[in-house]
């Protein structure tokens, strides 16, 4: 910021001081205005921080329902007034979305009897004519006996549902409430097998499921953001949407991926006329892209990362499978170490000699490769017990807390071996490369 202060404001401010005061006094007043300025900009900048998680984003999911859901009937009816002809629209559709749920022959006057609420999509009432786009409910406990009637089937365990829309150039998920996210929340999901765990997308929730968490591979990482959903993995549903010209023809392309290694399970494509059939579009690709997860379900292949489920054990034998691969190969294997060296009484006598300790250990985290890259290094010291993050902060310093034998001095001078910078203090140790 430039400031200019003219010679009649250096002379008023020279009176009585010298030319030297009235410098000081120009050089007070133009701190003043430069903190002023600052503070200003820091204002601002805080307000851009809380505008990241504000404004209108987030669409809150239906609730799920057992009762059976038929949608996109088409109707066209004429009659004597506008309301006869709506009428006799509800009628017709509830007949159609009987005939497709395969219920049999009844009268119109049973079927109305059995549902509970009809969905107006898109509508338009003449003075004699009605067109509309309709979907119709049934209610299970009448009409369970006839259609939906199913054995047991096998239900997936909780998956987080990360839609990501590619459109324009931009990719998004719940930055803004897009038309993808949208056709997720609206789908009624209580006729599948897949147990879907639909974020609202409001708030945080927009700062941690991005599109380029999808792309993440840090087990620790997705294990944090699943474990805020009570989710056992995810989804990772992508659309493509290419228009022609505004308002012109859209092609989409939609394919269907799961878990932190964002796996491939199958794709298709779909086409709507104008902006005003995107939405029914949207609607299919979401029930089809369902059908993708039914079938990897009964398959066997959707299922989810013991990695992400199960505790510690499993990350423990990686781990030390990796060590055993990156340990120098000059010395002899330990299974080729004369029987007398370790002897019987080894263990009993060093018990006592080494107490276990926990010890904090603060670390720098740039990325989720960094994180894994400490706990590897701390849990490959001969001694540790155990390992684990209790604060986690990509891109500052984070910290674990570790169980080790011997106690902080031994983890020091283990880590210092493996080429890290340890210095200690406050009953901590702080590691860097």
């Amino acid at each position: 910021m430039a400031m200019t202060f003219s010679h009649n404001f250096r002379r008023v401010t020279g009176t009585g001081s010298g030319e030297g005061a009235g410098w000081r006094s120009v050089r007070r007043v133009g701190l003043m205005a430069c903190g002023a300025a600052i503070l200003a900009l820091g204002a601002a900048g805080g307000y851009r921080l809380v505008a990241q998680v504000e404004g209108d984003r987030g669409i809150a999911p239906l609730a799920n329902s057992e009762d059976i859901q038929v949608n996109g009937i088409k109707v066209d009816v004429t009659a004597k007034t506008g309301a006869d002809a709506r009428l006799e629209g509800w009628k017709q559709a509830e007949k159609e979305a009987w005939k497709k749920l395969g219920g049999p022959d009844m009268p119109v006057e049973a079927i109305d009897a059995m549902v509970s609420s009809v969905v107006i999509g898109q509508e338009q009432v003449g003075p004699r004519r009605y067109i509309a786009t309709l979907g119709v409910i049934f209610s299970k406990a009448r009409a369970g006996q006839y259609v939906g009637a199913g054995g047991a089937t096998i239900r997936s365990a909780p998956m987080l549902v990360l839609p990501v829309l590619y459109s324009g150039g931009v990719q998004q998920v719940f930055e803004v409430r897009g038309p993808w996210q949208r056709a997720w929340a609206e789908f009624q999901a209580s006729q599948s097998p897949i147990d879907y765990v639909r974020p609202v997308g409001a708030g945080g929730e927009s700062l941690i499921l991005t599109a380029g968490q999808a792309s993440r591979r840090s087990r620790l990482w997705w294990r944090n953001v699943l474990n805020q959903f009570d989710a056992a993995s995810v989804l990772v549903p992508y659309a493509r949407l290419e228009r022609q010209w505004p308002g012109g023809p859209i092609h989409g392309t939609f394919t269907a991926r799961y878990g932190p290694d964002n796996t491939f399970l199958g794709t298709f494509e779909m086409d709507a006329a104008s902006e005003q059939e995107l939405a029914g579009m949207l609607d299919k690709a979401v029930q089809r892209m369902d059908g993708l997860y039914r079938d990897a379900l009964a398959s066997g292949e959707l299922r989810t990362d013991p990695t992400l489920t199960t505790s510690g054990q499993v990350l423990d034998r990686a781990f030390a499978e990796l060590r055993t691969k990156l340990m120098p190969k000059g010395g002899a294997p330990i299974e080729a170490l004369p029987p007398q060296v370790v002897t019987p009484t080894a263990a009993p006598s060093l018990a006592p000699t080494a107490p276990v300790e926990t010890v904090p250990v603060q670390f720098p985290s740039p990325d989720a490769a960094a994180v894994d890259a400490a706990l590897a290094a701390v849990r490959g010291v001969p001694g540790v017990r155990g390992a684990a993050t209790v604060s986690l902060a990509v891109g500052g310093t984070s910290v674990m807390r570790v169980t080790v034998e011997g106690g902080s001095e031994r983890l020091a001078g283990a880590l210092r071996g493996q080429g890290w910078k340890v210095t200690s203090g406050g009953g901590a140790l702080r590691i860097t490369r």
